[in-house]
């Protein structure tokens, strides 16, 4: 859709906003367009040991540092065929060695049921990592008003006005049904601002 946008009518955005978006990293990295996008970490723990966060990522590097100190690298296999290191969920793993876990003071934070820990990190993180350094400046909170004010009229044309569900078929009926919704939803909104004299206000 942005690149028939800028087919048809030259325009390019500076940044988007949305709820989530699948395609990140063809918006941040290949496109260059600010994301603004909140993107939720699913790492959380809740037996004392450490999360994801805890290790910091040295793009320089490759690899994870932990709070011990030591590093987690790609893991590595002796194999006659080179392997990307990256899964079917297009993640890549790092692994500790054996030998730094089990002589750390940290190790039933680290990995108590392991030999050594790992952590993995999708290929995309790069544009994950820019897109929350987005979330946390201002320009995010001011764009954030108006997408919560869209989101709270298409909640209340499903939760009011009924319309989870199209009744009339065929793109002509469905185009006809959200135009009577929308109208229904700015004669709420005009009672509301300008009320009818001698009227009681429901």
């Amino acid at each position: 859709m942005i690149e028939r946008t800028q087919d048809r009518s030259g325009l390019w955005p500076e940044k988007l906003v949305a709820d989530t978006a699948p395609n990140l990293a063809w918006l941040v990295e290949e496109r260059g367009i600010e994301a603004h996008i909140l993107v939720f970490k699913k790492s959380a723990r809740n037996n004392g040991t450490f999360e994801r966060s805890a290790f910091s990522y040295d793009l320089e590097d490759d690899s994870f540092v932990r709070p011990g100190g030591n590093s987690l690298r790609r893991s590595s296999r002796n194999s006659s065929t080179p392997r990307s290191g990256i899964d079917k969920a297009a993640s890549i793993c790092y692994r500790a060695r054996r030998h730094d876990c089990q002589a750390c003071a940290m190790r039933q934070r680290g990995t108590p049921n392991m030999p050594a820990r790992k952590v993995t990190r999708s290929v995309r993180e790069r544009a994950r990592d820019l897109t929350r350094e987005n979330t946390a400046s201002d320009a995010f909170l001011v764009s954030s008003r108006p997408r919560k004010k869209v989101e709270m009229l298409f909640a209340h044309l499903k939760s009011v006005l009924k319309l989870g569900h199209l009744r009339l078929r065929g793109p002509d009926g469905a185009k006809d049904e959200f135009h009577f919704a929308a109208a229904a939803q700015n004669l709420r909104k005009l009672a509301k601002i300008k009320p009818i004299p001698g009227l009681a206000p429901g």
